[in-house]
């Protein structure tokens, strides 16, 4: 009997899957967007992607000279920063931060009336920069992040706006859409954590890798 699998070496199966996924494609993509975009289908077997992640002008460019800067990279939850590479962070320079869980914001929000993603932006305005954003799962904390933008009290080098889910999370995205901030937007309801980091992955093996 045929065996159903395919006879792959362990090193050589994310190479693979990459090339199964450049056969899959529906349609050519663009060069400089290509590797977050693969990436992320990468991480979720979704070809949907193709067509719902959108790009601001130059913000690939953007995003990659903020890391070359030694960005820090703040993200809206432990699961998003835990999938970041850690060894691609520390290669450039860059680190990342995640106050969600912090008894401290939990207070700030508990005080303030508002989430704890909300608070946890607040508290991430103090770090230095340049800062890139990466929100995942929480869509107050692209509201917060619009409020701060508008008033002039924020100014990331990139926001990466992909939460999953259903209750504000379309107006969440859009808001962002909208904004002249350097941004990398999945629209509709997709996302998640694991497409947060997959996008900045994506990012830093561009740099680190080359």
């Amino acid at each position: 009997m045929t065996s159903p699998f395919l006879h792959v070496a362990p090193d050589d199966i994310e190479a693979t899957s990459f090339r199964m996924i450049e056969a899959e494609l529906p349609r050519p993509l663009d060069p400089l967007t290509a590797p977050i975009v693969k990436r992320v289908i990468h991480a979720t077997a979704d070809f949907d992607y193709v067509d719902s992640l959108v790009f601001s002008d130059s913000a690939v460019p953007q995003a990659l000279a903020a890391l070359e800067q030694g960005a820090t990279i703040v993200t809206d939850t432990r699961m998003a920063q835990a999938g970041i590479n850690q060894a691609a962070l520390e290669r450039l320079g860059c680190a990342s931060h995640c106050y969600m869980a912090d008894p401290e914001t939990a207070a700030m929000a508990a005080a303030q009336g508002v989430t704890r993603a909300s608070a946890a932006v607040d508290r991430a305005v103090e770090l230095p920069g340049p800062l890139v954003f990466a929100v995942g799962n929480a869509p107050t904390a692209l509201v917060r992040l619009h409020q701060l933008m508008t008033a002039g009290q924020l100014n990331p080098a990139l926001v990466v706006a992909v939460p999953v889910g259903f209750v504000n999370v379309v107006a969440a995205k859009e808001l962002i859409l909208a904004a002249a901030v350097p941004h990398i937007v999945n629209r509709g309801r997709k996302g998640g954590s694991t497409v947060a980091a997959a996008i900045i992955n994506a990012l830093l093996y561009q740099l680190a890798r080359g």
